[in-house]
């Protein structure tokens, strides 16, 4: 069996694949000189990829699966996989056979842990009182609407989309003492710390009883910008919106009306939307409508799960799937190419 390795993988990278895979396996990476470990070439990976019998990685340049023909199983190393739905590699895998895992749930604490920051930091208008003591400001009155924090316990929260993320934030959640409310595609799967699990035919009646709202759905063809103008007027206009998962999940522009009309009262995000047309300009992830700007907004840029430890569980989970592939086990982590996740 030959495994590729996407990126410029260190020494130590390969010998870690190499020695968990069965005797006479062989691990290659493209030679090159380091960047990233989203930066490999088409030309980096050609001498390798068309008898290839594995690929592992973040990244795959454009042209790279149309010469691996001998390709049984692609290891991402992302949770979602909406990049591969977009770039065809989820049909070329229904029309070739090969298998597609992840390493969903790798990252799902480091996540969980920026969403209850984002809770908090929102709540507590971190940024304002901290601009604010830089400034040796004194917000006076006491208790006044303006610089007053909202609470977490007793209130309500709303994870849309509990699967591995979702979990541990409604874990986390219960240790504020609030109340969760769970939204996901099949209600019948009960959850640890989800107070009553909801479908999405119940999505508008969970929004209006939540004080806190957090998406933590994958992007599919179903959730693709689901949450917009009707969404937002079920919410509470006291209620705050968290996105950890996908910035196309949110429709931009009803989105800076409710911000900027009093209509939510506050949004955090780890991501933004990715626009995209065609081939041709603008292609970007920047918010049109300068949300990142707003006074009521925070964000993190994709940085969520840039934490302790990731990096090796990304690759030590991604080997796993490789390891199960070998040794002719299901794929605990197998990628649904007709659900998207």
């Amino acid at each position: 069996m030959k495994i590729l390795c996407l990126w410029h993988a260190t020494e130590d990278e390969i010998e870690y694949v190499k020695k968990a895979m069965p005797v006479g396996t062989e691990v290659v990476a493209p030679k090159a000189a380091y960047f990233s470990r989203f930066e490999s070439t088409y030309q980096d990976l050609k001498p390798h990829a068309a008898d290839a019998d594995a690929f592992i990685g973040w990244t795959i340049p454009q042209g790279i699966m149309e010469i691996s023909d001998k390709l049984k199983i692609l290891s991402w190393l992302h949770s979602g996989v909406d990049d591969l739905s977009q770039m065809g590699v989820l049909a070329l895998a229904k029309q070739r056979g090969f298998k597609i895992a992840n390493i969903r749930g790798a990252n799902a604490i480091a996540v969980a842990e920026q969403a209850m920051m984002f809770v908090l930091a929102l709540a507590k208008k971190s940024l304002l009182k901290h601009e604010a003591a830089r400034d040796n400001h004194v917000f006076f009155p006491l208790f006044g609407d303006e610089h007053r924090s909202a609470m977490l316990h007793g209130r309500t929260i709303g994870v849309i989309g509990v699967g591995n993320i979702g979990s541990h934030i409604a874990r986390c959640a219960k240790g504020f003492g609030m109340h969760v409310l769970g939204v996901r595609r099949n209600k019948q799967r009960p959850a640890e710390y989800v107070d009553s699990m909801h479908g999405m035919d119940e999505l508008h009646s969970v929004l209006g009883k939540c004080d806190y709202v957090v998406l933590a759905t994958p992007n599919t063809g179903e959730t693709f910008q689901f949450f917009g103008e009707a969404e937002l007027a079920a919410m509470k206009p006291t209620a705050f919106l968290v996105n950890i998962a996908r910035g196309n999940l949110v429709q931009e522009q009803p989105l800076y009306k409710a911000l900027t009309s009093g209509r939510l009262r506050g949004f955090a995000a780890d991501v933004w939307p990715w626009y995209t047309f065609g081939r041709s300009f603008p292609a970007t992830n920047v918010p049109r409508q300068r949300i990142q700007k707003l006074p009521n907004v925070i964000a993190s840029n994709d940085q969520s799960h840039d934490a302790d430890g990731v990096l090796e569980r990304y690759i030590e989970w991604g080997t796993q799937n490789l390891v199960e592939f070998a040794g002719g086990k299901a794929l605990a982590r197998e990628v649904n190419p007709d659900l998207g996740y």
